[in-house]
């Protein structure tokens, strides 16, 4: 991406002062609490059924249905929020998964066959309302409505995703706890009712009119200029000011055509290079993965089990931390150089595993381990919004963390059996082996930045350079 024309990108501080400045302080409150859920059934079905059962294979199963649900279905649920607006998918989504989630409680309680079990945790999780994503989308739209800058724009993907990692830290040391103090059930229905009461008050704030699709409410351009005074302007900012300047028959011209409705144009399809940041984020869940099931071994033979969650959690909050500070990267330093230089830090950073010997080395390469990861997250978050249709953006968000969530499902899969059977090393090589992969897919990939017809977007970009710039450089 070009240069925005600004002398400076100033401090970290003022561009989260700028971030916040799009959305007012309640909504990062219920975003965060919105998306806490998520990661809390995911472990709190495991530990609930395994529970209430006694057998970890039918918790296994449970939370694996869990998994694949949100994995299969939430790519949908972001297709949805693009063509019918965040406001009504969000609602919906939110009621029925706590309706959801408090089924698969009582059931696991009354000591439902594993099949039912099985069947309701896939449906809990096919349900997810994907607020983590659908903000990190509105959040950016907002962004780009409100003519910000690619600073702010990469600020407001380091906050969100900053969100998303104490999320994941939090939720299961919430579901630990409970467990340990009284029961996972009540982890698990305080998640029902922190996604009925969060989820709703996410889909209902007003900022949600930024997702709204742009043939949902017709709009008639703004009045042409009159002795140099220009008409009265609509709420939002329309999608073309003037239909003259619209050739006739493009597809932008059913979109500024007035009348009572507008026909939604056609989908732009998915540019080349993104399947290749798709599968980056795959790698990225794999290396998660990888790493739990390594942690948990190597803690598991250390005789200290109850040590792995709070190792993994060291790594998210030192990912957390690196993440708030990518608000602080100079412009020049472009997104692929970041991209580059983040999954060969991973890769660096996660060869010392298959060296570690005892607890407070792990702690030390764990913690260490996590300043790559938020980063990486930013960068190709931030590369996928470049490249899709803003129409799009909801749905790539979705299938992004489907990746991410499938990539580390199976990789917990995977080497888990490995890691019962021959100790963490195989599970920390496959992590560093998937590290390496997605060096490698830094080095190879070439994401292009979308160009096409703003009519066909939800929301057009807005240009890396100002045009006062542009003059000069013409000049």
């Amino acid at each position: 991406m070009g240069t925005t024309g600004k002398p400076g990108r100033g401090s970290a501080g003022d561009a989260y002062r700028r971030v916040i400045g799009l959305t007012g302080p309640l909504l990062p409150c219920v975003s965060f609490l919105g998306r806490l859920p998520t990661a809390t059934i995911q472990f709190g079905s495991v530990l609930l059924v395994a529970r209430t059962h006694g057998s970890l294979t039918t918790a296994g199963l449970t939370g694996g249905a869990l998994a694949l649900g949100e994995v299969v279905c939430g790519p949908l649920v972001g297709r949805l929020a693009d063509r019918h607006g965040q406001r009504t998918v969000v609602f919906a989504f939110s009621l029925v998964n706590a309706v959801a989630v408090a089924v698969l409680v009582a059931g696991a309680l009354a000591g439902l066959p594993a099949p039912a079990l099985v069947l309701l945790g896939a449906v809990a999780g096919a349900t997810v309302p994907l607020v983590g994503p659908l903000a990190r989308a509105r959040l950016v739209a907002l962004a780009r409505r409100s003519g910000a800058s690619e600073a702010t724009v990469g600020a407001a993907l380091s906050f969100e995703s900053t969100l998303d990692e104490l999320s994941f830290v939090l939720g299961p040391a919430l579901v630990g706890l409970a467990a340990v103090l009284a029961h996972p059930a009540y982890a698990m229905a305080a998640a029902a009712a922190l996604v009925a009461t969060c989820g709703t008050a996410f889909a209902l704030h007003p900022t949600s009119h930024a997702t709204t699709p742009a043939g949902e409410h017709p709009r008639r351009p703004a009045d042409p200029p009159v002795d140099g005074r220009v008409g009265a302007a609509p709420a939002d900012p329309p999608v073309h000011a003037r239909v003259e300047a619209v050739p006739p028959g493009s597809p932008s011209s059913v979109l500024a055509a007035p009348g009572p409705l507008r026909k939604r144009p056609p989908r732009p399809p998915m540019p080349p290079g993104v399947p290749g940041l798709f599968a980056a984020l795959a790698l990225q869940g794999a290396v998660f993965g990888a790493c739990q099931a390594g942690i948990t071994a190597f803690t598991g033979r250390l005789g200290q089990a109850d040590q792995a969650g709070l190792v993994y959690a060291a790594m998210g909050v030192m990912s957390a931390v690196a993440g708030l500070a990518m608000a602080a990267v100079p412009e020049r330093v472009g997104a692929r150089t970041r991209w580059r230089l983040a999954t060969g830090a991973a890769l660096a950073l996660s060869l010392p595993l298959l060296g570690a010997r005892g607890l407070p080395a792990l702690y030390a390469v764990v913690t260490v381990l996590g300043v790559a990861y938020a980063p990486h997250l930013i960068t190709v978050f931030g590369l996928l919004e470049r490249a899709v249709a803003p129409s799009r953006l909801a749905e790539t968000m979705g299938v992004a963390t489907s990746a991410l969530v499938g990539g580390q499902a199976l990789a917990v899969a995977v080497t888990g059996r490995l890691a019962q059977t021959h100790g963490p090393t195989p599970a920390f090589a496959v992590a560093s082996a998937a590290a390496g992969l997605t060096f490698v897919l830094a080095l190879t990939v070439r994401p292009a930045t979308y160009a096409g017809d703003p009519g066909n977007a939800l929301h057009a970009r807005v240009p890396d350079t100002p045009p006062a710039a542009r003059d000069r450089r013409r000049d």
